[in-house]
């Protein structure tokens, strides 16, 4: 058996910082959400992993690399336009050779794993198992419509839903699947569908079941599933510091302050993460945060928030939440006169002003 992760999409909900970076490789606990995944599939016994990757691919080829740190061998499948779930999968068919697959949505966070999902497939033997989740509000999803412990009809994004399953972004399938994406047309969005396909194998008699998530999922497109994912992450933290936290600092609660970085009169109040080489002086960090390597906060507040990669927060006098921050950006007090605000925002940036 072997996995598929699909890395490709622009990650339009998430920009300006998917301009720059795959929406795949947003930290989340100051991890990429694409690794996760990647050790899903190897803590399933599975080995063999290719990755869908289109125009940010080398980001993530640069990041993922050969998959020998996870223990796996990792293939890259370039997909050059995105177009769909079913078209993925058609463009990894030489890759799958005949093999039963995983396909994993790269921006996916499942707590618990998918290992009993592949040993419930392995052992049942239909030609298609997908994951589902009970959701508060069903209307903005793809919802599965049950019948006798077998999936009878799938729907996207229903006005009255007949059920409060949602579709998770994890998929088992066997060679018949290619069948299904070759008989279908392109949706209304011009793509091919997966959930389409799947409806094919449904209507054509196949065999498609449904395995049930216990545990949280989170889908990270959005900013606030990714703040949300953070904090469920963020929650399992055991305190570890291997950095150097001076004798004026406070640290509550489960904190991780990984090597190199240093905490100066500060106060951290936990779950939080302090990366690699990041700095923390005379500042408070609370709940929920991730800061990553080689970032600095100084003379500021930040709560429920995640910073990336070598940012810069000095002297802000109001806390700062609920944010996401991307590498090498900067957050300052202006010195100049007159006092204004002065900013420089790419497309889709998000400002708060009070």
């Amino acid at each position: 058996m072997k996995g598929l992760i699909l890395s490709g999409g622009k990650g339009t909900r998430l920009r300006p910082i998917t301009h720059t970076s795959a929406k795949q490789l947003i930290p989340v606990a100051n991890k990429p959400v694409l690794f996760y995944g990647i050790e899903a599939i190897r803590d399933s016994g599975i080995r063999d992993i290719g990755i869908i990757v289109g125009e940010t691919r080398a980001e993530i080829m640069e990041a993922a690399g050969n998959g020998s740190k996870w223990g796996v061998k990792i293939t890259y499948i370039h997909q050059p336009e995105p177009l769909g779930l079913a078209h993925a999968v058609l463009t990894a068919e030489e890759y799958l050779d005949g093999e039963q697959f995983v396909m994993y949505l790269g921006d996916n966070l499942i707590k618990d794993g998918i290992a009993a999902l592949v040993e419930e497939f392995e052992r049942k033997k239909p030609h298609a198992m997908i994951l589902l989740a009970k959701v508060p509000d069903p209307r903005q999803f793809g919802v599965a419509e049950l019948e006798k412990g077998r999936v009878v009809k799938l729907v996207e994004k229903p006005k009255r839903p007949k059920s409060n399953l949602a579709l998770v972004g994890v998929y088992m399938f066997d060679t018949n699947i290619f069948k299904a994406a070759r008989a279908i047309k392109p949706s209304q969005r011009g793509e091919l569908e997966i959930t389409d396909a799947i409806q094919w194998l449904v209507d054509s008699g196949y065999d498609v079941r449904p395995h049930i998530v216990t545990g949280w999922w989170k889908d990270t497109g959005k900013l606030e599933d990714i703040l949300e994912a953070n904090r469920m992450i963020l929650d399992d933290l055991e305190t570890s510091i291997e950095g150097k936290v001076d004798e004026d600092s406070e640290v509550y609660f489960k904190v991780v302050v990984e090597k190199g970085a240093l905490i100066r009169n500060s106060t951290l109040r936990g779950p939080a993460i302090i990366g690699e080489g990041a700095q923390v002086i005379n500042s408070f960090i609370g709940p929920f945060t991730s800061i990553a390597r080689g970032s600095k906060v100084i003379g500021s507040e930040v709560e429920h928030s995640i910073l990336l990669d070598n940012c810069s927060v000095v002297d802000i006098k109001t806390r700062i939440v609920d944010s996401l921050i991307g590498r090498n950006a900067e957050v300052t007090e202006s010195q100049l006169k007159p006092k204004a605000f002065r900013f420089m925002l790419g497309d889709y940036s998000k400002v708060g002003i009070f």
